[in-house]
């Protein structure tokens, strides 16, 4: 029986496209390449998410080796919060599972800086009952590390659980730890997925 719903947040109920974001400012396609393969797709982006290391560290790192300027770089990084806005019709999810009898968790690879402000910022959050982003534990998934930690900390059974990602290996690895799975693969809509889903497992 699902008791638990677990959430990641990046293109399930956050929309984070920055290449999408750039084209409709009209950014040059060389120069959005450029920031994605440097930024977006660099080592020390994961490094945030894994909280090894800060935005201002991760900032001079990239301009070490990217043709980028710095200044060009951390105007980049200001514009995270632009970058994501909620997916409404997702969101709206949140209470009527809440009256439904779930209890809702988040999981998300995430930078605690700009964490603290979704998180601040997002109506939505008040929904859950609780969840752990990777900066805070030092783990990102796909590791099962990150899974197991959530679990531990909220006593979940994992048989009890139904993750939702957008990426299908951590999807996966929910499975493999005896969690229910729902690969959305960056759907911005949601909520027939998961009411398949429930129903599937004779929940609704």
């Amino acid at each position: 029986m699902i008791k638990n719903i677990i959430f990641d947040l990046g293109n399930v109920l956050i929309s984070f496209r920055p290449s999408e974001y750039f084209k409709k400012k009209n950014y040059p396609e060389n120069l959005i390449t450029k920031i994605l393969a440097d930024i977006f797709s660099s080592k020390e982006w994961l490094m945030l998410d894994n909280g090894e290391i800060n935005t201002s560290e991760a900032i001079d790192a990239i301009a070490s080796k990217s043709s980028l300027k710095r200044e060009e770089i951390a105007h980049i990084f200001k514009l995270r919060t632009e970058l994501m806005f909620p997916l409404d019709l997702n969101a709206k999810l949140l209470p009527g599972l809440k009256k439904q009898g779930f209890r809702l968790y988040y999981l998300s690879n995430f930078p605690i800086d700009i964490f603290e402000e979704i998180k601040n910022g997002y109506f939505f959050f008040k929904y859950f009952d609780g969840g752990i982003i990777s900066s805070e534990v030092k783990f990102s998934k796909p590791d099962k590390r990150i899974y197991e930690i959530l679990l531990k900390n909220y006593s979940l059974k994992p048989e009890e659980c139904l993750y939702i990602d957008d990426i299908e290996i951590n999807v996966t690895v929910a499975e493999e730890i005896g969690m229910k799975g729902l690969a959305t693969f960056g759907s911005q809509e949601i909520f027939q997925d998961v009411k398949k889903a429930l129903s599937e497992l004779g929940e609704v």
